[in-house]
């Protein structure tokens, strides 16, 4: 994708959203397998309360569940995600609008970074964050706390607000 980015620059942003189409179609195969047989896959290698705390915790925001490690980039273990939305029986709709979202704005920041600073930007990237994997991640809980606290605001806002009588 880099060196398609690279030779049509116009077009970086098609790419971007073709390869996060395909990432969302093809993360329906570890998907459905989930579904079909995976809570006994999962009870085998987890104890049963570990297991509930994780359906529990995944219900409660399964979008964001997904969007996030959606735009992570290696080595996360996105497939494993993938596989739990599954067993936790997300719907197929938000499940894929989740994974197309998140590898959107994945594909869409690496193809910019292309773009701008040429195909080797990906493997100079790859090698400082794996390199300074504490900062790495301790930058990315940064951003995502301050992610998480922004909706967390503007959930608890709307159900602050005073509901306006209607004029009857």
């Amino acid at each position: 994708m880099a060196v398609w980015a690279w030779q049509d620059k116009r077009h970086f942003y098609l790419y971007a959203l073709l390869a996060a189409a395909g990432s969302a179609i093809g993360g329906l195969i570890p998907f459905f397998l989930g579904r079909a047989g995976g809570e006994l896959f999962l009870l085998r290698r987890i104890n049963r309360v570990h297991f509930e705390s994780l359906r529990t915790r995944f219900e409660k925001q399964e979008f964001l569940a997904i969007l996030i490690p959606s735009m992570l980039p290696p080595p996360t273990t996105w497939k494993l995600f993938v596989f739990a939305a599954g067993v936790f029986e997300m719907r197929t709709v938000a499940f894929m609008l989740a994974v197309f979202l998140g590898r959107t704005v994945r594909f869409g920041v690496e193809m910019a970074l292309v773009v701008k600073y040429g195909p080797q930007i990906i493997n100079v990237m790859g090698d400082l964050a794996k390199r300074h994997l504490a900062l790495t991640l301790l930058i990315l809980a940064v951003i995502f706390a301050g992610l998480g606290w922004y909706v967390w605001r503007k959930l608890r806002g709307s159900k602050d607000q005073p509901e306006i009588p209607s004029p009857s």
